[in-house]
């Protein structure tokens, strides 16, 4: 299993988006809001220069994907 990197929110958007979330609406506390065709659930991903590991974790859990599929997202 790949180590999971430290990574801003910007960077975690463009790899979702490459995965096929979009980019929903922007949330007044900074927050980005991020839908999938066929998925419920959403992901709200903080626009900060680094995201927590533990948050990262989480948002690749919510979006049903490996931590190995997201590295090779990054690339």
């Amino acid at each position: 299993m790949a180590k999971l990197p430290v990574i801003s929110g910007k960077e975690a958007i463009k790899a979702f988006e490459k995965d096929g979330w979009y980019i929903e609406r922007r949330a007044r506390s900074r927050h980005i809001i991020m839908k999938k065709e066929g998925m419920k659930n959403t992901l709200s991903i903080p626009e900060h220069k680094v995201l927590d590991r533990g948050l990262l974790r989480a948002l690749i859990r919510d979006a049903y994907i490996s931590v190995d599929e997201f590295v090779g997202l990054l690339k």
